[in-house]
This record gives structure tokens, C-alpha cells and sequence, in this order.
């Protein structure tokens, strides 16, 4: 027992005193007090007493091609699964982005704009509201007449109307008989544990943030027009003529690419049952939105692929796009590579939705089973734009990502995700290449102070290339950093282990950071502090090369803890590299000496950071004179 009772009380001596030099993150008291009530944790999971709300949707929409309108009627379940009796509804439109009156990031022409929503009846609980939706921004407060409890449901039933705008952006008018229609229905907007109701506008820059909801909706379109949405279509017979449901059946178990419906075959009537209209019916579950696709000349290509080898399960892989529409004429096979090696590879997690469509149009964007992108002209840039559209069914679509607050949380992976998949399919060169110069290059070559704001900074606060980098190279940066850190045995445990406890829920920064420690068995604070709440950009500098001791120091002037190699040539005409990884900084962010152990002469020393663009790489060699 003695012995037993000292071994304890060394055990929790070296604890302590480990924790007591741990660095703490910068915690915000929101956060802070989620902790306190159990939502959250400081191990990276969802407390015990995590909740988040939910609705159950059933909508009928209607798009009019000739007057350019949406109309829609919905029926909303939406349950309140917190500890607070609600007296607010918050109600969220995008497209009043598009009113004249709506804060937007940016100029916009007059074709952009439009009316916005028209609400024609709004009823809570079978009660009439009052409510002019005229006065609405993205964002619309209800006051309940009656308190929504905990653990209680209420129905709202929206009837409503919006027009296509004619500039089509993320949604809108593609031609004059094809149309994006997205973010088209009015939505309860998230209330969530840490911050209440999500009030913030949508000002077209930063993205979004939903609940994870099931939705059953139908697409009311005229003959010859096909739909392409989010979910499964659940009744193709009611639509398709046999020959093309029969095709489109066939796609589902087929590896190689079927042409479900060609120029001649939309031209001649030939797709669609010849009703005056059709309705389309589709279901989504446990999903963040959906979003739909119509046009009436669009070729249609699909296939399918197994993302889980244990299952066999397969998705479905689809394309809509233009004749002239070059780059699409790869896009199912393209998809179908893509998902089996995300699956497989990066982040090794199954694609974990049903099907994934490519629509030809404007945005180069994701939404939940879609990818709403541009002709570039270019099949390479094509395939890369798409891959990173994709790779956003992990972040947002399947872990719940706060965009509009944490853009790096999901633009951070999607890049990384795209260059991962990049070297597989282009070659590691070519990967390096497009990454450094299109992520990277212009980053690290503007000395603005915009550029060197952390990471951490909320996505709302930001704009222009202050925002971009922040949410797309910086973060990736940090993610590959901490690969390189790890190693990618243990980075692939990490990574899934926080997918698995997060996805299909919402996790913030913080809960990333701690899952990552927990998980990794690592006290990584000081590499996160480092590179998420600092000012610090990439800048490494030959301090001093010692030939005699056979070492040399580094000088860390800008900062960021990353990996990189020092390529030694000798006057015998060999090299040598030595890789360091990011561990290097942990003790000493400023400075680092690395001892070479070797016994020959040195000719040169080059530090070389990859992908890690150095601000000033003039001072990143050394010759002996």
C-alpha cells in the first residue's frame, strides 16, 4: 500500500506540473460557459448534456420558366430540443440577398437584383401571423404568441413566392430555360448551445449555417424540363418516359457512364412524360439542405461507384450540363474517382449520402448531393474545381460547420482535400505547382496587415483576401502542418476520430483543437496557439552556419511552426536533406539550431519549405566563400 500510495502521488506531482506549463488556448466566455453546462467538453466530444434542434420539412414547389418565379408551400416540424422556452422564431431567406435594400459584401449589377420573398401565409400551430416578409432581410424575427417549451414541437405552415434573379451567382437564371434554384425556401435558422439564435445576415461572402433536417419536397416543373436535386428521386416512372427510367434505373449498379438523355432526345420531346407539368418527388434525411436543378436541353450523363468496400455500397453519380458544356463531358467519371478515393484515402471516411450531381452553371460551389459549377474550358482546373466541391460533403455537409462564423473549419479541408487528391491524380509536381500558385503565391506575397490576421478571427469580420486566405491557404496550411507533425498513421486516427464524434452535429474551433489532443495524446497548444491566435505569417532565415560544429541556426522571423528541409550540398559534389517537422518550434518559436552529424565540407545550405512559401527566401541559403 505504501508503495502503491507513493507511486500515486509521483503520478500526480508529474501531472500537475505538466499541465501547469501547458499553454492554454484563448477560450471565449460563450464557449466558456458551455463547458460549465455540459454541452461541450475539454476532451473534444459533445458533453452529456449536448442538444441541437432539428425540423422535419415538407415542401411543394413550383418553378414557372416563362415568369421566372418560384412558388412554394411548406409545412415545417420543427422541434426545440434545448433547455430554453423559445419566444422567437428566427426565420432565414438567402436569396433577399438580392433585395436592393440588403447589406451585401460587395457591387452587384442591376440584374442581380429582385423583389425578394413574398410570404402569402405564414401559420404556427394552425394560428395566422401577421407576417410581411417585405421587411425582411436574410433574416426574419417571429415573435411567438406563445412560448415554444423544451422538448416540445411546433408546426409552421409558409406559403410563398420569390423570382429568379436574372444574374446567377450561387443560385438563378442560367439560361433562359435552365435554372439553379438553391437556398429557395424560407428556413428556421439555427439556435444552437453557444450562441443562441444564428442572427447573422448573409452578405454573399461568407457561407452558411444549418440544422441537420429531414426533407420530403416535390419539384412541380412543365414537360420536357428534367429535375436534378439533392436526394433520392422517388418516382421516376411518374416523370420519365419507360425508355429513360429504365436507363436512369440502370445507372444506379453501372460503373461505366450511361447517357440517360442526349441533345436529340431532350430536342425531340422525347425525356419527360408529356403532361403539361410533372412533379417530382424527392427525400432527404438527417441533412443540412437541398437544392435543386432544372433545364429542358441539358444532356444527362450518369453511373454509380462503390464508396464502401465493406458494404458494397454505391452511389449514384450524375452530370447536367450544356452541349457545349466540354468540361462536363468527364464530370460522372471524374465524380466517380473522386469519391471512391475520398472514401478510401483522404479523409478514408465513405461518402456518406446517396448521390452527387454535377450541374453546369455558374457558381463553382457545393450544396448537400450537388456541385453547381462553370465551363472553364480547361478539363484539368475542371476536375481540381470539382474535387473541391466535393470534398466539402465532409465539411460542411456531414460534421455541421458554422461557415458564416469558422470558413477555415470547411475551406481549410476542402483545400487540403483537394490537393491530397490532386497528387493522385496529376502527380505530386503538378499538385505542388497549382497549390503554391494558387493558394499560396498570393498570400504570402502581400505584406498587407489584412494577411497576417489569425486565423481564429470570425469569417464575418473579414473580406476580401484577408477572408479568402484565412479560410482557404492559411488554414490548409495548418492542416498539412500538423500532418507533417503527427505523421500520417497517427494524423488519419485523429481526423476520424473527430469526425466521428462531430459529424452530424456542430463543432467549433475549440472542439476541434481539444478533440485533436485527446485523440493524438499530444498537449498540441502551443501549435495551435501558434498558428490559429497569432499574427504569425512563414518567413524562415539563415541566422548562422557553423562548419566547425557542423550546424546551423535558423531564425523563425515570421513565426508559423512548419515543417521543413534543409538541403545540404557538400564539396564533393553530394546533398543530403534532412527533414524537420513542425516539433521543431515547440521549445523555441523564434529559434532553432539543428545539428548536421556529418563530417564533410560544406559547399551550401538551402532551407527549403515546400509548399510553405517563404516570404523572403533570399535568406534562405548559405554559401561558403
Amino acid at each position: 500500500m505504501k508503495e502503491k500510495s507513493i507511486l500515486l502521488l509521483l503520478f500526480t506531482i508529474a501531472f500537475f506540473a505538466q499541465n501547469s506549463s501547458a499553454q492554454e488556448l484563448y477560450t471565449p466566455r460563450n464557449i466558456k460557459e458551455a463547458y460549465a453546462k455540459g454541452t461541450r467538453s475539454k476532451i473534444g466530444k459533445p458533453g452529456d448534456n449536448y442538444w441541437q434542434n432539428r425540423g422535419k420539412y415538407t415542401m411543394e414547389i413550383s418553378v414557372d420558366p416563362t415568369s421566372k418565379m418560384v412558388h412554394g408551400t411548406e409545412s415545417i416540424v420543427y422541434e426545440n430540443n434545448s433547455k430554453d422556452t423559445l419566444k422567437t422564431l428566427v426565420i432565414r431567406f438567402v436569396n433577399n440577398l438580392h433585395k436592393p435594400t440588403a447589406p451585401r459584401g460587395g457591387e452587384v449589377s442591376p440584374d442581380f437584383l429582385s423583389a425578394g420573398l413574398t410570404i402569402t401565409s405564414f401559420k404556427i400551430d394552425g394560428e395566422v401571423y401577421n407576417e410581411n416578409a417585405k421587411n425582411w432581410g436574410t433574416v426574419g424575427n417571429v415573435k411567438l404568441k406563445k412560448g415554444l417549451a423544451p422538448n416540445s414541437k411546433a408546426t409552421l405552415d409558409i406559403d410563398w413566392n420569390y423570382p429568379l434573379s436574372k444574374e446567377s451567382g450561387r443560385e438563378g437564371q442560367i439560361d433562359e430555360t435552365t435554372f439553379y434554384v438553391a437556398y429557395s425556401y424560407p428556413r428556421v435558422s439555427v439556435y444552437d448551445d453557444y450562441n443562441g439564435w444564428d442572427r447573422l445576415p448573409h452578405t454573399d461572402g461568407q457561407e452558411f449555417y444549418n440544422d441537420f433536417n429531414d426533407y420530403s419536397f416535390s419539384i412541380k416543373a412543365p414537360k420536357n424540363y428534367v429535375v436534378y436535386a439533392t436526394g433520392d428521386l422517388l418516382n421516376p416512372e411518374e416523370v420519365l418516359q419507360p425508355k429513360f427510367s429504365s436507363r436512369l434505373k440502370e445507372s444506379y449498379t453501372s460503373d461505366a457512364v450511361i447517357h440517360i438523355a442526349n441533345e436529340q432526345e431532350m430536342k425531340e420531346g422525347k425525356v419527360t412524360l408529356q403532361n403539361d407539368w410533372n412533379t417530382w418527388k424527392f427525400e432527404a434525411n438527417a441533412i443540412s439542405d437541398v437544392c435543386f436543378g432544372l433545364s429542358n436541353h441539358y444532356l444527362w450523363d450518369a453511373a454509380s461507384v462503390i464508396v464502401d468496400n465493406k458494404t458494397k455500397r454505391r452511389v449514384s453519380t450524375q452530370a447536367a450540363y450544356d452541349v457545349k458544356g466540354t468540361d462536363f463531358i468527364n464530370s460522372v467519371k471524374n465524380t466517380n474517382y473522386a469519391l471512391g478515393w475520398f472514401s478510401n484515402n483522404w479523409p478514408g471516411v465513405p461518402y456518406p449520402f446517396s448521390k452527387m450531381t454535377a450541374f453546369q452553371g455558374f457558381a463553382d460551389m457545393e450544396y448537400p448531393m450537388m456541385v453547381n459549377d462553370s465551363q472553364t474550358g480547361d478539363p484539368v482546373f475542371a476536375q481540381l474545381v470539382q474535387d473541391h466541391e466535393i470534398a466539402h460533403t465532409y465539411f460542411p455537409f456531414y460534421m455541421g460547420i458554422n461557415e458564416t462564423r469558422y470558413a477555415f473549419m470547411d475551406e481549410g479541408w476542402a483545400t487540403t482535400l483537394e490537393y491530397l487528391i490532386g497528387i493522385s491524380e496529376h502527380g505530386k509536381a503538378a499538385a505542388d505547382k497549382f497549390y503554391k500558385q494558387f493558394r499560396v503565391n498570393r498570400y504570402i506575397n502581400d505584406k498587407s496587415t489584412e494577411e497576417d490576421q489569425p486565423i481564429i478571427s470570425m469569417s464575418s469580420q473579414l473580406s476580401g483576401s484577408g477572408y479568402g486566405n484565412n479560410s482557404y491557404g492559411k488554414a490548409s496550411l495548418s492542416y498539412l502542418a500538423l500532418k507533417d507533425l503527427l505523421g500520417d498513421e497517427l494524423f488519419k486516427k485523429v481526423l476520424h476520430a473527430y469526425m466521428e464524434d462531430w459529424h452530424g452535429k456542430h463543432p467549433i474551433p475549440w472542439d476541434y483543437f481539444n478533440s485533436v489532443n485527446t485523440n493524438s495524446g499530444k498537449d498540441l497548444n502551443w501549435f495551435f496557439n501558434n498558428w490559429f491566435f497569432t499574427n504569425n505569417y512563414i518567413d524562415l532565415a539563415i541566422a548562422n552556419v557553423n562548419t566547425t560544429k557542423q550546424s546551423v541556426e535558423i531564425k523563425n522571423e515570421g513565426g508559423f511552426a512548419i515543417p521543413f528541409d534543409v538541403v545540404i550540398s557538400y564539396t564533393d559534389g553530394t546533398k543530403e536533406t534532412i527533414h524537420e517537422t513542425p516539433a521543431i518550434w515547440e521549445a523555441n518559436q523564434k529559434m532553432t539550431t539543428i545539428n548536421l552529424k556529418g563530417s564533410k565540407k560544406i559547399k551550401a545550405i538551402t532551407i527549403d519549405g515546400g509548399l510553405f512559401m517563404d516570404a523572403t527566401p533570399s535568406d534562405n541559403s548559405w554559401a561558403s566563400k
